[in-house]
């Protein structure tokens, strides 16, 4: 038997933000059952934890969606950070991650990660096509500040910008348009759409990512910080922002970005709600 432990993550109040479960030793589970382990919670992502290969550092965490592994996913280190925490460990840890080693500092409650991957922008998708996913006209859609980007710092997204919060409020993702866009955009994985409004420091935010059993993403750390390179990078400054997100789908969440000269700084808090052993 396995024991696991289930968070809340960037969220403060039980069953708001976005569910993970996490093994905190994951080292008796065999390889081939870990898929298969996050598909039966069929939450956004499930973290395993190992003992770390530099001694110096604090554990090795490996991530699954419910239909593969990923090398970044921003509620899963908050949340895994948390849970180590909650265990003894900390404030300063450096967790070894799919896109390396990444450091960690848990504080009143409160996680927060740094990144310092480049921002790569890897397509301009169709307007039209994007609008169709989401459900919307492409009138639905801005570009004042930019075009739908496909980017990633990780794990890749469409970032687009609506003009309204009713648009946002009225995303009803297509299926059809989403494989479309996967199949032309390969490198964009599942082609998961991020779609945001924004009002100076303060973001609305929904993400879809229909292909990967993922309906909707309460809180989606690694699309924010995405969001917080490109926004950086477009308007050349630094910003501060607080993204909200999951409030379309009851489970509201509040994720806070920090850019500093190409990083990114995500922070936010979870709750632990669940725990049991896996049979």
């Amino acid at each position: 038997m396995s024991a696991y432990v289930v968070y809340d993550v960037f969220t403060d109040t039980r069953f708001g933000g976005n569910q993970l479960a996490v093994f905190p030793d994951a080292t008796t589970l065999p390889e081939a059952e870990l898929q298969a382990i996050a598909a039966e919670f069929n939450f956004s992502e499930v973290t395993f934890v190992y003992p770390p290969e530099d001694a110096t550092h604090t554990a090795r965490v490996r991530i699954f969606t419910p239909t593969m592994e990923i090398p970044f996913a921003g509620h899963p280190v908050i949340g895994t950070a948390i849970a180590l925490s909650d265990a003894g460990h900390g404030p300063d840890m450096v967790l070894e991650l799919g896109v390396g080693p990444l450091s960690c500092r848990v504080e009143d409650g409160i996680a927060a990660f740094t990144t310092e991957a480049t921002l790569e922008v890897l397509a301009t998708p169709d307007p039209a096509l994007v609008a169709r996913a989401l459900g919307l006209q492409p009138s639905d859609i801005t570009a004042e500040t930019h075009p739908p980007t496909m980017a990633t710092l990780g794990l890749p997204f469409t970032i687009t910008q609506l003009a309204s919060r009713a648009a946002l409020s009225a995303c009803q993702t297509d299926i059809a348009a989403f494989r479309e866009g996967a199949k032309t955009h390969p490198g964009g994985l599942d082609f998961a759409q991020f779609a945001y409004v924004r009002e100076g420091d303060t973001v609305h935010a929904r993400m879809f990512a229909p292909l990967d059993n993922i309906p909707e993403d309460p809180a989606t750390g690694s699309a924010c910080a995405t969001l917080a390179a490109l926004l950086a990078k477009t308007l050349g400054k630094d910003l501060s922002l607080t993204v909200h997100q999951g409030e379309d789908m009851g489970r509201p969440s509040r994720i806070t970005l920090q850019t500093d000269r190409g990083r990114v700084i995500v922070s936010g808090g979870a709750v632990r709600v669940m725990e049991g052993r896996l049979l």
